[in-house]
């Protein structure tokens, strides 16, 4: 059996082509990619305006999505928003985490995001004690073992997540992160108890136990129907000692990693290490081709040279940095130098693929004077092929044995009418996306999960599942 779309225009080889016919096998999986066909065979849904491969979110904190619209009142900082975002992990369980992060994922496909880099350090009960232990009759205390009665709780949180995103058809790379310290040579806060693993063993142990786990449950086949992927994270310097870092250059896969996001991040580890977090992490054979930094706003030349230079990517997250005034980062630099750019949502100001893209180019012109720093190509393919060798998932490109995953953009709407060819991801936003397509499945119509429903019911299952209905 096969599925076959016909697209009106499509984003193929680095170039809008027209009459585009994909077919995919019943894995989900792309067999042919065709253009110039005039007329839609009989057997193809129709694709009208213009296809675009489905755009690639490398960074999310799903819970975070909880946040928006409620920590603008003071104003603030990035501090005083982070003690909000504490209160919200603190209410999180598996069971209420699943149900907020299937909506924040139904979201993430309407908004033109057809796979996630899930940026998750979530692990424990709030106590900190891990899922799956139960506990000794005798003391009352945890148990340091796993029975087989309790297997199905181990790893509870991130199963949960995985079990959303499957759910959604969002596909996931879960990127399991270690979050040892509360700042260099400082323990975790009593908030930040459930992110931490003990030591760097701790969380080694568990990152295995995890990989292995998902590779029984979510077993990793052909191209269009693999949803659930693992992948490490170093939170930032500030949680993880740089004696414990090189312990992530024996990983394989993409590691991720919080990058000079704030001026004072630089400051203490200048303070501590003598050198700033770039260079911290290419002393301990950490910054190489399948790294990737995110946000990385407050770097230097010498950083600039050794990121571009190990061709490591970059996750530019420009509606958050905006939000919380992080500042604006030297993408084109990075790019120029080597690296590799691609997008990402982090805390979900916005959930449209469209809009954090034409921020990152609106960023690039405010602090440069210039415009056309990133081409339209170029833009699109940080949204895409960018966000696909970060994460390394085979999507990114409407290419014979890729996933099939697409969005569909309207091309007469009243903010795209007129676009020329691929200008239009300077012009269109999420209203304009009609269809979002993965593993050759239409998982979004016009706004509504064709499985799921409403989106906007499933945040009120998740606002109400949070006791927070009000």
């Amino acid at each position: 059996m096969s599925t076959r779309f016909w697209c009106e225009t499509a984003w193929v080889d680095g170039e809008v082509a027209t009459g585009v016919l994909l077919t995919a096998d019943d894995t989900g999986t792309l067999t042919s990619v065709e253009t110039g066909i005039d007329t839609p065979p009989t057997i193809a849904e129709v694709v009208p305006g213009f296809t675009l491969p489905g755009g690639v979110n490398a960074h999310s904190h799903a819970f975070h999505r909880i946040l928006r619209g409620r920590t603008h009142g003071d104003g603030g900082t990035f501090w005083t928003w982070r003690e909000v975002m504490y209160s919200v992990a603190a209410t999180l369980s598996p069971e209420n985490y699943e149900t907020v992060a299937r909506a924040v994922f139904a979201e993430m496909l309407a908004g033109g995001y057809t796979s996630v880099g899930e940026f998750h350090y979530v692990h424990h009960a709030p106590d900190g004690t891990p899922y799956g232990l139960g506990t000794d009759a005798e003391s009352g205390r945890p148990r340091g073992d796993v029975s087989a009665h309790d297997e199905p709780r181990t790893h509870a949180m991130e199963r949960a997540l995985a079990r959303a995103a499957a759910s959604a058809g969002l596909r996931i790379r879960l990127l399991d992160t270690c979050y040892l310290t509360g700042g260099i040579d400082t323990d975790l806060s009593e908030e930040q108890a459930r992110f931490g693993d003990g030591s760097i063993d701790g969380y080694m142990d568990r990152h295995a136990g995890l990989s292995k786990a998902f590779a029984t449950e979510f077993p990793v086949n052909a191209p269009g129907e693999s949803f659930v992927h693992v992948g490490s994270a170093i939170h930032s310097i500030r949680a993880v000692p740089a004696a414990n870092l090189p312990r992530f250059a024996e990983l394989e896969g993409p590691v991720h990693v919080h990058l000079s996001e704030q001026p004072t991040e630089n400051d203490v580890c200048q303070a501590a290490y003598g050198t700033t977090p770039t260079q911290v992490l290419d002393r301990s054979g950490v910054v190489a081709s399948n790294l990737s930094a995110v946000h990385a706003t407050h770097l230097s030349d010498d950083d600039i040279a050794t990121l571009g230079g190990a061709e490591a990517n970059i996750v530019m997250c420009p509606c958050t940095e905006a939000d919380l005034a992080d500042g604006i980062g030297p993408a084109r630099e990075l790019a120029d130098a080597g690296a590799t750019i691609s997008i990402g949502s982090d805390q979900h100001v916005v959930l449209d693929a469209l809009r954090e893209t034409q921020g990152m180019e609106a960023g690039e012109r405010l602090r440069s004077g210039q415009r056309g720093r990133f081409s339209p190509a170029e833009l699109i393919t940080s949204l895409t092929k960018g966000g696909a060798r970060s994460l390394d998932l085979p999507v990114g490109e409407l290419a014979v044995g890729k996933a099939c995953d697409f969005i569909a953009v309207r091309t007469d709407s009243i903010r795209t009418f007129g676009s020329v060819g691929e200008q239009i991801i300077l012009s269109a936003t999420s209203a304009d996306v009609t269809m979002t397509v993965s593993g050759a499945q239409v998982r979004v119509r016009d706004g509504v999960h064709t499985e799921l429903g409403e989106i906007s019911e499933l945040y009120r299952a998740a606002f109400a599942a949070l006791g927070m209905e009000d």
